[in-house]
């Protein structure tokens, strides 16, 4: 039978543990559809309703399995659309393999339809999808393309998307008697020397004074959570966490002191000055990361291992496996003086105070803390941005071996609707058990990318989503308010009535609005009992300032002026 080069390249997804690739069809990636078709048992084709959201389900995906998520787009408008989505997982260092169909070889640079070779005045897609990748390349051959995909591959997994410009001719031509793909071989990248100047001054350290460690996303692509807590114990260290790694470590441990930076609790900031050393473990402490924490961590040594140096001065050590260099640290730093179980805390890190809200619906504490006491164990819960966001990183304690996901690479809106439903197919594929996953937005991010709901109902997913519904883009109205006097509001919309707009939509699904604590309650239970998909309005303020720094402190200061 005849192998075709879209054959090859599914065959190749397929030898590279993946089993899903997320897209949208088009004329001129149909071919990879039509080979999809013909391996059932190995890849599954599903469609998205949006590119953009197409490349997030691949980058949530990549995720949770930590491996790789891979995306298929047609040229022209469906390949712009991706673009957003790869942003994100360039700016994250997400593993992503975008597979985007081009135009026949034969009509680049003749006025051929979406072009995009470069060639006769058309958009240069290798220099466009270049700005967003660690790998661009354009495929000229069927032979060429083991070489490219081992370079592509290869280039992902070091972190960031790396894309395949794919002919249409050249995914149609006969690939021969090419041998099978084989994945090219991981690498662990280790810096010897800077880890033992690390260990060095963490055992200075511990001699001295308190370590506090702030945990970074990269500890959980790495699966390096139980060694965290290893050399945590090691180290008698208090343990913060970036916004957007609240999985990585245990939140209800006595060790754990909240989240750092603009969402941040005050426990880490007392923490870190209290410290001899900060140890940032897979974080570069972007500035959403270490707002407020500046001026102490300047004030004290800071060391850090990841797969890059952080923004700040450090003592440094590369690791591009922090499960392997974690053990390592907790082996050689383990005295045997400190114990290795921990009693749950009775509560949660201490809320930051916010001004008093009196419009209507629920606040925001009252509405994640309802949440969090509803999640089981297990739960995967990904946020999007804006205000929501603020409040569910700020109040949520992630369930015990549940994964927690907040794009702050981007920040793009609508990110959590595809990336949620991604790790969902991973998680559905890979557990006997249902596994739930909960999406939490705000209604301005449903209206851009909510409608991926409708790829949850189609394939039955256990995924429930939340919808914070202020008729606003709060986070907007809440900086009209704060730096531009409050004189008019661009982003209030008029009111919508979503929870029985989608069950209307949707006959079925079990749909829900919501006014009081009450009614939440009573309404998360039975969104997360239900097998499939379940989605959920709740009515929220628009004008409620939610616990982010930087508006808390710009409130302070309009009432105490210098």
């Amino acid at each position: 039978m005849r192998t075709r080069a879209v054959d090859y390249l599914v065959q190749a997804v397929s030898a590279l543990g993946v089993r899903h690739i997320f897209g949208v069809d088009g004329a001129n990636i149909e071919d990879l559809y039509d080979a999809i078709f013909d391996a059932p048992d190995h890849v599954t084709g599903v469609v998205a309703k949006h590119e953009f959201s197409a490349a997030t389900m691949a980058d949530g995906y990549a995720r949770t399995t930590g491996g790789l998520g891979v995306v298929a787009a047609t040229s022209g408008g469906g390949a712009m659309n991706l673009v957003a989505g790869l942003a994100e997982s360039f700016a994250s260092r997400v593993p992503v393999l975008a597979l985007v169909g081009q135009p026949p070889t034969l009509l680049e640079g003749n006025g051929a339809f979406q072009d995009t070779s470069g060639r006769a005045g058309a958009i240069d897609a290798v220099r466009l999808f270049g700005a967003v990748s660690t790998f661009c390349a354009r495929v000229e051959s069927a032979a060429d393309l083991p070489d490219q995909l081992n370079r592509a591959v290869h280039a992902a997994r070091r972190g960031g998307p790396a894309v395949l410009l794919l002919p249409k001719d050249v995914q149609q031509a006969d690939v021969g008697d090419l041998a099978r793909f084989r994945p090219p071989p991981r690498e662990h990248r280790s810096d010897r020397a800077g880890i033992g100047r690390v260990r060095a001054a963490l055992s200075t350290a511990r001699h001295t004074g308190k370590i506090v460690i702030i945990a970074g996303d990269q500890v959980a692509r790495d699966d390096a959570r139980a060694e965290l807590a290893r050399l945590a114990t090691a180290l008698n260290a208090a343990v913060g966490v970036a916004p957007d790694a609240k999985d990585t470590y245990d939140n209800t441990d006595p060790g754990f002191c909240g989240v750092a930076g603009t969402m941040g609790h005050p426990e880490l900031a007392a923490a870190i000055r209290s410290s001899a050393l900060c140890l940032l473990v897979g974080t570069r402490l972007p500035v959403p990361t270490r707002a407020g924490l500046e001026t102490s961590l300047a004030d004290r040594t800071v060391a850090s291992i990841g797969v890059a140096p952080p923004y700040l001065p450090t003592i440094h050590a590369t690791s591009t496996d922090l499960s392997r260099t974690l053990a390592d640290l907790a082996d050689a730093l383990d005295d045997g003086h400190t114990g290795s179980e921990h009693v749950p805390a009775a509560q949660p890190p201490t809320s930051l105070r916010v001004p008093a809200s009196s419009g209507p619906g629920l606040r925001y504490r009252d509405v994640v803390e309802t949440i969090d006491a509803a999640l089981p164990e297990g739960t995967d819960v990904f946020a999007d941005a804006g205000n929501t966001g603020a409040a569910v990183v700020h109040h949520l304690r992630v369930p015990r071996d549940g994964r927690f996901v907040v794009a702050l690479g981007m920040g793009g809106m609508g990110y959590a609707f595809g990336a949620g439903i991604g790790s969902a197919f991973a998680r559905h594929a890979r557990t006997d058990a249902v596994r739930r996953t909960v999406v939490i937005a705000g209604d301005g991010a449903f209206y851009m990318h909510g409608m991926e709901l409708h790829t949850a109902i189609e394939h039955a997913l256990p995924v429930t989503f939340v919808v914070l519904n202020n008729n606003a883009h709060a986070m907007c109205v809440t900086r009209e308010q704060l730096y531009y006097r409050d004189r008019y509001s661009f982003n209030r919309f008029r009111p919508a009535h979503l929870g029985s707009g989608i069950a209307a939509m949707f006959p079925g699904l079990p749909a829900f609005s919501v006014h009081t604590v009450g009614d939440l309650g009573a309404a998360l239970r039975r969104c997360l009992e239900t097998e499939g998909p379940s989605f959920l309005s709740i009515e929220c303020d628009p004008d409620e300032i939610p616990p982010f720094l930087p508006f808390l402190t710009t409130v302070d200061q309009s009432r105490n002026p210098r």
